[in-house]
């Protein structure tokens, strides 16, 4: 039973004590608005916060973003919901902006090298921990296997676009569904001005890119804002799933090398907020090191906003316009197909990002092989294999899925490690 709706000035405590303590990724975050929301303040009943928990994980984008996000929208409307999104985010975007200006000055001194090991080491195992706890939820017969599978293979072993395989899942989602089945039995009207809030949503997400286009065309600031923007729009199963894509991007346009993304997720995962975070930090070192020096600071900055922009904004977009839609048409046979198929795929995504983090942490050198311009394999080096870096690993594999140490002791232990091993002369 939920109790009386609290006032704004309540909910904006919450919403601000939810952004500065949300560590530990998306379930972490999940949890903690459980607790103050469901648990502790019954502002929400079990049922509507897992009905919406499962809407937002069938959304591209950050889906505890859009769950904060929705409930402030349930509890107090628009402002509602664009007051807990926000504060969701702006905690770990101000953290993530001064991490990213220490990186670009310090990121590779001595002293900074074996924390970013132990940083990358546990990145490893977290996203091996993501990939084990989204499949285990996404995958619940062979079809939804079959799409894991091939997403995999596709993204690891050839040249398929992300979108492409995205897409492709969710079209077979759709053929493969049965038709009949009952529908809701309540179809709840769409609420009034929603189109209008849509289209409003829609303009402030593109306004800044459609800027920088015109008055930079072909920058990296404007392709900065494209990608994110448009991956905003397609990365289903959260930021694992549009790391493999963005990275890909950062690898293309020469903003970022492997490296440096791996430093950029293992700073992102010490940040409170949403992991896909370390997308600003891609947008900062990326514009900084490609502006002219006279620049690169003030482009720095703009690359971290605009990717924060472009990748959060689409949230209000979805929650605001799509929540009503959501509950008329989504539980519908041949939609829920589709999106299941997409969550499948996700899971494959997870997987190839698993391997190209491991490669890239694990060996100093490789080889990628292409053949006929459609596959494409990562080769490494064996001779090359970073033994510091295995162990690193193997420590945070073992921290992470044999002990209940919460995440960020977890990280201070193998970054503490790599610190030793770079003491004794060891790595």
């Amino acid at each position: 039973m939920t109790r009386a709706r609290p006032t704004f000035g309540e909910a904006l405590g919450v919403w601000l004590k939810v952004g500065l303590l949300g560590f530990g990724g998306p379930a972490g975050q999940i949890a903690l608005l459980h607790k103050e929301v469901v648990e502790r303040r019954a502002w929400v009943d079990e049922d509507d916060f897992a009905r919406a928990l499962g809407f937002c994980m069938l959304l591209p984008g950050p889906e505890a973003q859009q769950l904060a996000t929705w409930l402030g929208w349930r509890l107090h409307g628009v402002r509602g919901g664009v007051a807990a999104g926000l504060l969701f985010v702006l905690p770990g975007l101000a953290v993530m902006l001064g991490l990213s200006a220490l990186y670009v000055v310090h990121g590779r001194s001595d002293w900074a090298a074996p924390v970013l090991l132990g940083l990358k080491a546990t990145v490893v195992a977290l996203v091996v921990q993501a990939l084990i706890k989204i499949g285990g939820r996404a995958i619940k017969d062979r079809l939804t296997a079959g799409a894991a599978a091939l997403a995999f293979v596709l993204l690891a072993f050839t040249t398929a676009p992300f979108p492409l395989v995205i897409l492709g899942a969710g079209l077979w989602g759709w053929l493969a569904a049965k038709g009949g089945g009952q529908a809701p039995a309540a179809r709840p009207a769409p609420l009034k001005g929603q189109g209008r809030t849509a289209l409003i949503c829609l303009a402030l997400w593109l306004a800044p890119i459609g800027l920088v286009w015109l008055l930079a065309p072909n920058s990296t600031l404007a392709w900065l804002g494209l990608t994110a923007g448009g991956l905003a729009a397609i990365s289903f199963g959260g930021a694992y799933a549009a790391l493999a894509y963005m990275g890909r991007a950062a690898s293309t346009f020469g903003w970022l090398s492997a490296t440096q993304m791996l430093d950029g997720l293992g700073l992102a995962e010490t940040t409170p907020g949403p992991l896909i975070l370390v997308f600003v930090f891609i947008g900062f070192v990326g514009a900084f090191q490609t502006a002219p020096p006279e620049w690169a600071w003030v482009l720095g900055l703009a690359g971290g906003l605009m990717a924060a922009w472009t990748t959060f904004a689409p949230s209000f977009l979805w929650i605001f316009a799509g929540g009503p839609l959501f509950e008329r048409w989504g539980r519908e046979p041949r939609p829920a197909k589709a999106l299941g198929l997409i969550s499948a795929a996700a899971v494959g995504v997870i997987g190839q990002l698993a391997l190209w983090f491991a490669i890239h942490l694990l060996f100093r050198s490789g080889q990628t092989m292409e053949v006929a311009g459609a596959l494409s394999v990562m080769l490494p080096d064996v001779a090359s294999l970073d033994v510091a870096a295995a162990g690193l690993t193997i420590l945070a594999l073992m921290l992470t899925f044999a002990t209940r140490l919460p995440m960020l002791a977890s990280l201070a232990v193998v970054v503490l490690a790599g610190v030793l091993l770079k003491v004794a002369g060891l790595s």
